[in-house]
């Protein structure tokens, strides 16, 4: 059964799409650093936070899930590339400016910039995220590298 609280929540690509919409609007300005990935909060509510993130070709995350969030992300501008772990392998999908993703709370992903020009994100999560656990692929199982906590690791 559904409760009316899980009706009452915004559908998470929405709320990335309304953000993605007015760049101009974001309390912060967007940037591109050469030497590391970009990313700012964009808002957050009770419910969920919004991030939004600048990709310079070849900058990606490592594999990692959200701690227990689920969450949602689109692509605003350029294309990213999304693996996620299937029998064993990490298996690519290709996100042109425009594609988002819904994700659940045990989702684990790496997300990379394999184009020749910049990308642009925007991500938001229910929960806000407190943690993140990083990940390594051996032999086709996970196995945890590092678990990141909010306030420290970003």
């Amino acid at each position: 059964m559904v409760t009316s609280r899980r009706r009452s929540e915004p559908d998470l690509l929405a709320v990335a799409a309304r953000h993605a919409a007015d760049p101009a609007g974001w309390p912060v300005p967007l940037h591109f650093d050469p030497d590391e990935r970009w990313y700012a909060r964009l808002a957050v509510t009770a419910d969920h936070e919004v991030w939004a993130l600048s990709w310079l070709p070849g900058q990606g995350t490592d594999l990692h899930d959200h701690g227990g969030s689920s969450g949602a992300f689109l692509v605003v501008d350029g294309v990213l590339t999304e693996e996620t772990v299937s029998g064993g392998r990490l298996r690519p999908h290709r996100l042109a400016a425009g594609s988002g993703r819904r994700f659940g709370t045990r989702h684990v992903h790496v997300v990379t910039n394999r184009g020749d020009r910049p990308a642009v994100s925007v991500h938001v999560y229910r929960p806000a995220l407190t943690r993140m656990t990083r990940y390594r692929l051996v032999d086709g199982r996970l196995g945890v590298a590092e678990v990141a906590e909010a306030g420290v690791a970003w």
